[in-house]
């Protein structure tokens, strides 16, 4: 009997997270999944369990990577309000062909399944309460240089910044002005250096 072929799970991973945050958990297919991750229905199967496990190990893989970014950001960056500013600057300026101007694959996929798979819309909400808790923790490290009061709400803050993020990521994914989308990406990092003392 013929052996199944090998498989590399962090680039299967990868390349289900692509597809899925491309055509969402409903609109995928079993032939999608085939072609994209070069696997039969039961290899497929034997390897992630079902469709929907196989979706949420995307979402953990796309949440994973997104902290990690985030994080090695701010880590890196002398001043975190700049680095935060920054951050919404780069989304205008990605070129056309990156993933990243797609809308937020956990944003997508709570509107996607809240009312149909409450596991994977779960999942996507914790993700995106893990991703503001990092951002709070980035206002919290200014907080803690002196650009900004001690009083402020580090919390509140990162519920806004997440907001405009993904309001920016959603002019991304409509395609909208390249003109209109540094303005808007300018007025937002702006917001936020305008908190500096």
């Amino acid at each position: 009997m013929a052996r199944a072929a090998p498989y590399d799970r962090d680039k299967t991973l990868t390349a289900a997270m692509s597809l899925f945050w491309d055509k969402g958990y409903h609109a995928t297919s079993l032939k999608d999944l085939e072609a994209a991750l070069e696997m039969k229905p039961g290899s497929i199967y034997a390897a992630f369990k079902s469709k929907e496990n196989l979706y949420l190990l995307a979402l953990d893989k796309y949440f994973a990577t997104s902290r990690g970014l985030f994080r090695k950001m701010i880590a890196q960056a002398d001043s975190p309000l700049s680095a935060l500013a920054n951050h919404l600057r780069a989304f205008a300026s990605l070129p056309t062909e990156d993933a990243a101007r797609q809308a937020c694959m956990l944003t997508k996929t709570i509107v996607d399944t809240r009312s149909t798979d409450a596991v994977i819309a779960d999942r996507s909400r914790a993700h995106l309460q893990s991703m503001r808790i990092e951002i709070a923790k980035a206002f919290e490290a200014a907080i803690a240089l002196r650009e900004l009061p001690a009083d402020i709400d580090p919390t509140r803050l990162a519920r806004r910044y997440q907001a405009n993020l993904t309001a920016l990521r959603l002019e991304l994914h409509q395609g909208t002005d390249q003109t209109e989308l540094n303005d808007l990406a300018e007025d937002m990092a702006r917001e936020v250096e305008a908190l500096r003392l």
